[in-house]
């Protein structure tokens, strides 16, 4: 069977405590749906967040569309 590749992209800012916590989950999920992706994770500014758009930390976005953070304003 061959497995669906997809693209994960995490972004955090240089104070989010999530990363070890996201990475493990992103993990068994893929697992569990059989999937393989291409995981990136980046720390940067608030100015990069805010030139990239992004609305919080973590932000996820999967092959492109942002699931991640759901309604919330800044990147802080």
């Amino acid at each position: 069977m061959d497995k669906k590749r997809v693209k994960i992209e995490v972004y955090l800012n240089q104070h989010c405590k999530s990363e070890a916590q996201l990475r493990e989950n992103i993990s068994k999920a893929l697992e569990l749906e059989g999937l393989e992706a291409e995981v990136t994770f980046s720390r940067i500014q608030d100015e990069e967040a805010e030139r990239l758009k992004l609305r919080g930390s973590p932000t996820i976005k999967i092959n492109g569309e942002e699931v991640q953070p759901i309604s919330q304003e800044g990147f802080g």
